[in-house]
C-alpha cells in the first residue's frame, strides 16, 4: 500500500498548518510506514493516510509525486 504522511520538519515547536509537509511512502500497513519515517527522519508526524486507487492517481497527476526510500 502507498500512504501520505502529513509532517511538521521540527519537533521543537508547535505544528501549524502552513508549515506542514507530506511524503509518500509504500508500506504493508500504516503502523509500519510510521515506524518507518519516525526511524529515519526527525520529523513530527501529525497524519497517516493510506491512498485507494483512484485517490493514489490523483496525487500522482497533481503533486509532486515520488516515493521515499529509506
Amino acid at each position: 500500500m502507498i500512504y501520505k504522511i502529513y509532517y511538521q520538519e521540527t519537533k521543537d515547536r508547535n505544528p501549524k498548518r502552513e508549515q506542514t509537509h507530506s511524503l509518500y511512502i509504500e508500506a504493508d500497513d500504516a503502523v509500519i510506514a510510521r515506524r518507518l519515517v519516525e526511524q529515519n527522519t526527525p520529523y513530527n508526524i501529525e497524519f497517516v493516510q493510506e491512498l485507494d486507487e483512484k485517490h493514489l492517481a490523483y496525487e500522482k497527476e497533481n503533486a509532486d509525486f515520488k516515493l521515499a526510500e529509506f
